[in-house]
């Protein structure tokens, strides 16, 4: 067992406390501010609230770009595929049916996941410090830089 010395709270590198991550994913799920649980998420659809109007825990940091949309369309894929060829195989429909049942589920499903999955990831990324999250991020910096100088340096082994 790792112990802690002068009673400091465990984190992970030793810089920062640990932020549990599955309650501030079930938070952002919840479109509920990642830190406090209190505070609105968004203020629009997608659009997230740069600051939390609770807590003040600054939210505009995040970088969730294209993940929810490629986990939405996986999640809704999914779903829809398995219940068209259960459908399909069990009561062979015409195709006009195929069309007017999936057709507006996909729609309505993919627009209710997405901010439901936006909201994790926010989450995630808070709970591990990406990206602005961490207090210690400088814009502009790079993710991974290399430990040993002449790593760095074209052309030196």
């Amino acid at each position: 067992m790792q112990t802690f010395e002068n009673n400091t709270e465990p984190t992970r590198d030793m810089r920062h406390p640990v932020r549990p991550l599955l309650p501030a994913m079930v938070n952002g799920a919840r479109q509920k501010c990642p830190k406090c649980g209190e505070g609105q998420l968004f203020q629009r659809y997608l659009k997230v609230h740069d600051s939390c109007k609770v807590c003040g825990e600054e939210l505009h940091h995040h970088r969730a770009d294209d993940a929810p949309a490629y986990f939405t369309i996986a999640i809704v894929g999914k779903i829809i595929v398995g219940f068209f060829v259960w459908l399909e195989l069990a009561y062979e429909p015409p195709f006009w049916v195929h069309a007017a049942l999936w057709t507006p589920l996909i729609f309505l499903m993919a627009l209710s996941f997405l901010t439901v999955i936006k909201g994790a990831v926010i989450g995630l990324q808070w709970a591990n410090y990406m990206h602005g999250f961490d207090p210690n991020f400088e814009e502009g910096e790079d993710i991974e830089k290399p430990h040993d100088a002449s790593l760095s340096k074209p052309g030196v082994m």
